[in-house]
């Protein structure tokens, strides 16, 4: 089987898309090749995602990922928005969603555990439609 490719994008590339791709590759490496990006990425990922991230999942994503441009990706299989509440410019993708992310930067720990659990209710749900052919990629 093939794996999926698959991109997470928001405004900043700094913290949910970050976390989504982070939790992708710890949880779902086998199925989904993750990437992230943004349309004006900040030059450094989210400290608290990072801490959250290793902490919570034994993961430094801040040795292995660093915030991208949307140019930066090409021809993902699945396209998926944070909930930015802005347009994302056009990338040919046969597959779409917007997952409506609240931002947690800035916040509490329990907000990093929240936006964690979403994406990855939403990562297993997104795999199994998959699997089961309920989605066509």
């Amino acid at each position: 089987m093939s794996k999926y490719k698959i991109a997470f994008v928001c405004v900043h590339n700094s913290c949910r898309s970050q976390m989504a791709e982070a939790i992708a590759k710890i949880k779902h490496s086998d199925f989904f090749v993750p990437e992230s990006a943004g349309t004006m990425p900040k030059k450094a990922i989210n400290p608290g995602a990072v801490t959250f991230i290793k902490e919570h999942y034994g993961h430094d994503m801040g040795q292995t990922q660093k915030p991208k441009k949307i140019d930066d990706i090409d021809n993902p299989d699945l396209l998926i928005t944070m909930g930015c509440n802005v347009a994302c410019p056009y990338i040919s993708t046969s597959y779409r969603d917007d997952w409506g992310l609240d931002d947690p930067s800035g916040k509490s720990v329990q907000a990093y555990r929240n936006t964690a659990m979403i994406i990855e209710e939403k990562l297993e749900n997104l795999r199994r439609r998959l699997e089961e052919g309920e989605l066509k990629v």
